[in-house]
């Protein structure tokens, strides 16, 4: 049998492999061990490369068949290491190679390695024949063009402080679209001097998802502006009287890079936190809660931030050639200490991932909580069990939003669709909750795509959850301290005693 045919072989059984591969990481269960030590702020948590699917350590191989030894000791001894070595687990699962070798003669079984080893040799990175970096031309007169910010001597003289852009004094809806229909700051200084509690800052970045319309959230959030203004039915709340809230205009992105765009996301970010203000930032794809939380660490301390990640995913990814995507921020994040795992809190999660994501989590000490169990628990169980983990361990919050938690009926704009997730009147209540019953220094909505809604429905929902959160820093600056508060005039018309709990 020659390499070329040999080849083939493995090719057509590859077909049946990736599915067996699943399949029995899902029949065997990870050993867990014991309880999770606590990780210390500001360290990288000492498991944190113990197993994740896509990059799983190498390890010897072990329990081989005694007649599958027979076989490697009589091949060359470099070629027998290599598949002792473990390393051709990334290629093909051992039991189905020791299958494929005790069917073969001695010649077809070297030739079963010769392959192995040589898609390994190509697979993996080569010094000398691959790309190490992707080239920028440092010579370019652009070379920072696109983050450069204007010298305040090019600007008109004026007191710091927001900007209104509206023309009438009665017509919320004439001038310039703004987030929220809020007046504009361009400065630290604005928003110091506006003593703004809340910022709302566009992030379209849209190269981290590959290309889903994420760039367009922002501006459709601005121009609809729909569900952002009045009371709020469940407290009678109005976030704009309340709050001084300012639209700080879009961060600069470079939309051929997301790693240069994603060190101006947190440097803008910071930015605006370092002034006391609350920044919720509109995005973009899910790459930005790599530069958001990671800002909220730079100005309140490693460790000190808690994160309540609502996504329909994971986003656990790595291995990956580009060390950051929509679906994987939060390695990132934990692999440079801006977080605990025990600090983050996932919410709705429901994508086809394999048990052994869920076991690295479960291993490291991240709490998740599925749709599974909601099924099983019931909304209002899990609410307050999230509401109660996001309290505890950290002195403040961070919120990251995916509006991909939601379930496609009520989100069709968003690039990853996964059906049976939340509805908006599960999410908004938790929303409100988390922004009025924490100290929270930050907010991201993200993924929403509007391109792909042909109703202006996506964009609506996106507001309402901003809104959301802006009601719950509103009572949080209110001093509204009660759980789960909720205006008995807006909710019981008082005419009678129907339910029979009245004061």
């Amino acid at each position: 049998m020659n390499q070329i045919k040999c080849a083939s072989i493995l090719l057509t059984v590859g077909l049946l492999i990736s599915s067996l591969q699943l399949l029995a990481k899902d029949q065997k269960e990870t050993e867990i061990k014991g309880p999770v030590t606590p990780s210390k702020a500001g360290v990288v948590p000492e498991n944190i490369d113990s197993a994740t699917p896509g990059l799983m350590p190498i390890k010897p191989l072990k329990d081989i068949p005694e007649s599958v030894q027979d076989i490697l000791d009589a091949l060359p001894e470099k070629k027998s290491e290599f598949i002792k070595s473990g390393k051709s687990n990334d290629i093909l699962k051992s039991d189905i190679l020791f299958d494929l070798l005790r069917s073969a003669s001695s010649t077809e079984a070297e030739e079963y390695i010769d392959t192995i080893i040589s898609i390994h040799d190509q697979v993996e990175f080569k010094k000398g024949r691959d790309i190490e970096s992707i080239e920028l031309n440092k010579a370019s007169p652009d070379f920072n063009s696109w983050r450069l910010k204007r010298p305040q001597s090019m600007n008109p003289e004026r007191e710091a402080g927001p900007i209104s852009l509206g023309r009438y004094l009665g017509g919320e809806r004439s001038g310039i679209p703004t987030f929220a229909n809020a007046p504009v700051a361009l400065t630290p200084e604005d928003l110091i001097a506006g003593k703004v509690d809340v910022a709302i800052l566009g992030a379209p970045l849209d190269m981290g998802s590959g290309w889903r319309d994420a760039i367009h959230g922002p501006r459709a959030m601005r121009m609809l502006r729909r569900g952002t203004g009045g009371h709020d039915v469940a407290t009678l709340i109005n976030p704009s009287s309340v709050l001084n809230i300012v639209d700080y205009g879009n961060v600069a992105i470079d939309q051929l890079s997301t790693e240069r765009s994603v060190q101006e996301v947190r440097s803008m970010v910071r930015e605006i936190a370092e002034t006391g203000a609350i920044p919720i930032i509109i995005g973009g794809d899910h790459s930005l809660e790599y530069p958001n939380v990671a800002a909220m660490a730079d100005v309140y301390g490693k460790g000190k931030v808690a994160v309540v990640h609502f996504d329909a995913h994971l986003d656990t990814g790595r291995g990956r050639v580009h060390l950051l995507s929509h679906g994987q921020p939060i390695y990132r994040l934990m692999k440079e200490a801006h977080i605990r795992p025990e600090d983050f809190i996932q919410v709705g999660l429901r994508a086809h991932y394999s048990k052994s994501y869920y076991e690295w989590e479960k291993e490291i000490g991240m709490k998740y909580h599925t749709m599974a169990e909601v099924e099983r628990r019931g909304w209002d169980a899990v609410m307050e069990r999230v509401i109660k983990e996001a309290t505890e361990n950290t002195d403040y919050l961070y919120v990251s939003f995916d509006v991909d938690v939601l379930d496609p009926a009520f989100q069709p704009g968003t690039g990853t669709p996964v059906s049976g997730g939340l509805t908006m009147r599960e999410a908004i209540p938790i929303i409100r909750r988390l922004c009025a019953e924490t100290k929270l220094v930050g907010f991201d909505i993200v993924e929403l795509a509007p391109a792909l809604d042909s109703t202006y429905v996506s964009t609506l929902n996106a507001n309402s959850l901003m809104f959301a959160c802006m009601t719950g820093i509103a009572m949080h600056k209110k001093g509204i301290t009660e759980k789960g508060y909720i205006s008995e005039l807006s909710s019981e018309h008082g005419q009678d005693d129907y339910y029979g709990d009245k004061k």
